[in-house]
């Protein structure tokens, strides 16, 4: 209806404009979307009780290539505290003499599969590969984890191993999201989990996942298949990503939710750390020019026998490597292996680290480092025992992401101790007491404090760790 009259102008006017698009200035800003949980199941991880407690007279490798030879370390309300020549403790706190004996930091597996290829190794127990495609991206490690599995303890009084990263199979090209435990007995893996360590994706590349679905006739059956596959699934992942990014900025309708892209997501933004089973040099290489076409990071290679040959690209591209001392020649990407990997990658100043990836290794990765220590100064290559102890804890740690917690025996850093009863690159050493979290976890003196699960309770020899 037309308006009648000057009086009626000025309402018109307001009417009228109502009518038009409003302009981008003048529009409500977008409700973001509701993104889903990044951590649907959470840390439940509660320290054990501990005592104010100060070790002396003791020789002390810190972690981070430091030692004292007559020093003390103190810890108390489950943090190193101070660590010297000199440390005073306070009134009440257990005072340990540990004359002739070497106080560390506890060891840290970065690539085990305990709980998920547990003891007994029985086929019911083997839950480490889902292998039923190339891509399992959307299973976790910590789903398949026994807590009773009796390698954790015998990890812990054996190797002094406090933190440990598990890991699904290399069968697949990308295997499932891993888990960082504290390696504690807790009645679920929720209670195991190291608190806001990131999660990891295991990633593997070579012979495994071209000879498990090349023999079943399917895609990839080589390497160039590999890594085609592994493109495409990064591919969509960017996609899945801009998506989700989009709704919730934005908000509008949410996208269609997959549980694989999820992790792919996480990794795309730094979130998720990629833990790569890879071997051979030239593989490693394509991987990282890989992680630079999509936009991620490697921070890992696991196994990487041949790293020895790449040691500055590893380095330039700020990748540590996770290898064994002389585990090769048991498959052909396995056959260049030297004794000599850990040394070179050191004098080349890449970040480097023992692993076992063996429920037995894990209960001697100190004696693994001794081998490649060794190996290394026969080839002229001069390290302290000091700094091969980066080897076994600071290194891990950054590759894990929670070298600010723990990883070296540094103030304000999680109390995770291990007190050696003589030098730990010794055949005849072990561990004398182990702390996690400032709590003694176990005692060789002591038969009330050697972890038993409660699968072994009631067994023959149930109260033996061996």
């Amino acid at each position: 209806m037309a308006c009648a009259g000057a009086a009626m102008l000025s309402a018109c006017a307001t009417d009228a404009n109502a009518d038009k698009p409003k302009s981008a200035s003048s529009s409500a800003k977008s409700t973001p979307g509701k993104s889903y949980s990044r951590d649907p199941y959470p840390s439940t991880y509660k320290a054990y009780p501990g005592a104010p407690t100060l070790v002396t007279n003791v020789t002390i490798f810190d972690g981070e290539g430091g030692s004292i030879a007559r020093g003390q370390v103190l810890f108390a309300d489950g943090k190193i505290v101070a660590v010297g020549e000199t440390v005073t403790a306070p009134e009440g706190a257990t005072v340990i003499d540990g004359t002739g004996k070497v106080v560390t930091p506890g060891i840290i597996d970065i690539h085990s599969h305990l709980g998920d290829y547990p003891s007994p190794g029985v086929e019911a127990n083997s839950d480490g590969n889902e292998a039923t495609g190339p891509v399992t991206a959307d299973v976790w490690a910590e789903h398949s984890v026994w807590p009773q599995d009796p390698g954790f303890s015998r990890a812990l009084a054996n190797g002094g191993v406090t933190t440990l990263q598990i890991l699904p199979g290399s069968a697949n090209l990308m295997g499932g999201r891993s888990v960082v435990l504290k390696n504690v007995y807790a009645r679920t893996v929720q209670g195991m989990k190291f608190p806001g360590a990131p999660y990891g994706l295991k990633m593997a590349c070579g012979e495994n996942p071209k000879r498990v679905y090349g023999s079943k006739g399917r895609q990839p059956s080589t390497r160039m298949g590999n890594i085609a596959v592994d493109r495409q699934t990064w591919a969509k992942a960017v996609e899945y990503k801009r998506k989700w990014d989009k709704y919730e900025k934005d908000g509008g309708d949410a996208p269609t939710r997959d549980i694989a892209m999820d992790t792919l997501r996480g990794v795309l933004d730094g979130e998720i750390l990629v833990q790569n089973h890879c071997y051979r040099a030239d593989e490693m290489a394509i991987v990282m020019d890989m992680a630079k076409e999509f936009g991620y990071h490697v921070a890992a290679f696991h196994h990487a026998v041949e790293a020895y040959k790449i040691g500055d690209l590893l380095k330039q591209n700020g990748t540590c490597a996770a290898v064994w001392a002389d585990w090769w020649g048991f498959k052909m990407e396995s056959y260049d292996a030297i004794s000599e990997n850990l040394a070179l990658l050191q004098k080349a100043g890449a970040c480097a680290m023992i692993h076992s990836d063996d429920e037995n290794g894990i209960q001697r990765l100190n004696q693994e480092v001794a081998k490649a220590l060794a190996a290394g100064r026969r080839a002229g290559i001069d390290i302290s025992d000091a700094v091969a102890w980066e080897w076994l804890t600071i290194n891990p740690a950054k590759a894990l992401g929670i070298a600010d917690r723990t990883g070296s025996l540094k103030a304000g850093k999680m109390a995770d101790v291990v007190l050696w009863n003589g030098n730990p690159f010794s055949v005849y050493s072990r561990p004398e007491k182990v702390w996690i979290d400032g709590a003694l976890l176990y005692d060789a003196t002591n038969p009330k404090l050697r972890p038993v699960s409660d699968f072994e309770l009631g067994q023959p020899g149930a109260g033996d760790v061996k």
